[in-house]
């Protein structure tokens, strides 16, 4: 929270004192409670005890982490100022500002800082953490992974983070260099940055990129966005010179060929609904293409212009996501992947019911543990879908509103359709659904299965 504070210094708006107090008030808890467990022990925290700290960690790191926008008044309402802080910590996007010009540089800046925090923090979670809770994408390539072993956790998380951390740093520098080569303040592109590599989408501009009207800037944030959609341990075997492992990872061939795919076929309905030149029309899909799939949620365009056709593909986008071990929300690719394999063998499965029909996934046999998971944790998310899409609905949404804004939180993306669309914010939404909405972006930042565990009773039972 002391960074902002030089860009409040420097232009001279009203939220210094807004960061001083927020910053202290956080130093001040901080200190409090490490005071008051100064004697406690250092035991090794259990599986039961990783779900609760990653949940709490998160919950109270939104809390705090929205006292800047409360005291320095530029977001007064709490269920507001918790809802804009939650979708920052969580790389979802949707806001509810509609006057993001106005607001003070130094809370623009925090903003981004939310998403770029938010996006490392998962990261670590998915590589070097929520494997050895059992669950996660990454369990798929806990093997090929620089991450953690059972006999050597510490070191060997603390190897994962240092590595992911120079190429997630690394990543937004040269993207923040490029953005101001190509004509960006350098305001603008620390800030785009920081929320292009977390995949979360805030920007300094109401209208988004769009508000830069630059091809160039688009493509370039278009690269950015699809790296950070890629799983950051192929990007580190990629550093290493190893393109081999890359290209022989099914979910990166498969998550290309979905860009590749979707990119070929929407292009035709939006150069003829958006009446633009070919080149823009083909501008416009490639970049809402990679910023709805990767979840990251720039708008470049209104997609919901383009026709029936193409805004329903974008909906079911809000559902995918990219990579697994990437900074992208969603279900993932991996998880899609492999639960499609498991149904065409289940027709094998049926006409030879002796035979063994495994799954492989890069060359492996998918264990049916793994499968059970997914299935469960598809059956998870189509419920928190439904459950949060009726409890939008009788707040008083219409449909597609209800079930967009619940589609676009769970998924981590930040714009839906109708009244939540690119162009539009979740300000009209009720104090009420804010809330809702912004536990729907927990639940899917955290891979649903670490926060929904601590709601059941086999949680608290004492073993």
């Amino acid at each position: 929270m002391a960074l902002p504070l030089i860009f409040s210094v420097y232009h001279g708006d009203d939220a210094f004192w807004g960061f001083t107090i927020a910053s202290s008030i956080t130093l001040f808890t901080g200190g409090l409670l490490k005071y008051v467990n100064r004697n406690s022990n250092d035991a090794e925290i259990k599986r039961r005890d990783g779900f609760l700290i990653v949940t709490l960690g998160w919950i109270s790191m939104t809390l705090f982490g929205a006292l800047p926008y409360v005291i320095s008044q530029s977001i007064p309402s709490i269920s507001d100022a918790f809802f804009e802080t939650m979708s920052g910590f969580s790389t979802t996007g949707a806001s509810i500002l509609n006057n993001i010009e106005e607001m003070p540089e130094s809370i623009l800046f925090w903003r981004s800082m939310t998403q770029w925090i938010g996006g490392m923090g998962i990261i670590v979670l998915t590589i070097a953490v929520l494997p050895l809770l059992g669950i996660g994408g990454m369990e798929l390539f806990v093997n090929e992974a620089p991450g953690p072993t059972k006999d050597k956790i510490h070191p060997r998380i603390k190897e994962t983070a240092k590595r992911l951390w120079i190429i997630y740093l690394g990543l937004t520098i040269v993207e923040m260099i490029v953005l101001m080569c190509c004509g960006m303040s350098f305001f603008d592109a620390i800030n785009h940055s920081l929320t292009t590599t977390s995949t979360g989408g805030f920007s300094t501009k109401q209208d988004s990129i769009a508000a830069f009207n630059s091809p160039v800037i688009e493509y370039v944030i278009v690269i950015f966005m699809f790296l950070a959609g890629t799983n950051f341990t192929l990007l580190y075997f990629g550093f290493k010179g190893k393109f081999k492992r890359i290209w022989k990872n099914d979910e990166f061939k498969y998550y290309l060929f979905a860009v590749l795919g979707l990119i070929i076929v929407l292009t035709p309905f939006v150069y003829y609904y958006s009446e633009d030149e070919f080149s823009t029309a083909v501008r416009g899909t490639v970049f809402q293409v990679v910023s709805v799939i990767t979840t990251t949620g720039f708008a470049s365009d209104i997609f919901t212009t383009w026709g029936t056709f193409v805004t329903f593909i974008f909906f079911l986008l809000l559902f995918s996501g990219a990579s697994a071990g990437s900074t992208s929300g969603g279900i993932k690719i991996v998880r899609i992947v492999v639960l499609m394999k498991n149904s065409f063998m289940e027709f094998k499965r049926r006409l030879h019911p002796n035979a063994v029909v495994p799954v492989h996934l890069n060359g492996q046999v998918v264990h049916n543990k793994i499968i059970y998971n997914l299935l469960a944790f598809l059956f998870l998310y189509l419920f928190m879908f439904t459950l949060g899409s009726i409890i939008m609905t009788a707040m008083g949404l219409d449909l597609l509103t209800a079930i967009s804004s619940v589609a676009t939180s769970l998924g981590n993306v930040g714009p839906g359709i109708n009244e939540v669309n690119p162009a539009n914010s979740f300000s009209e939404i009720p104090d009420a659904g804010k809330w809702v909405l912004s536990f729907l972006m927990l639940f899917g930042r955290l891979e649903l299965f670490t926060v929904a565990l601590i709601f059941t009773p086999y949680f608290w039972r004492v073993n």
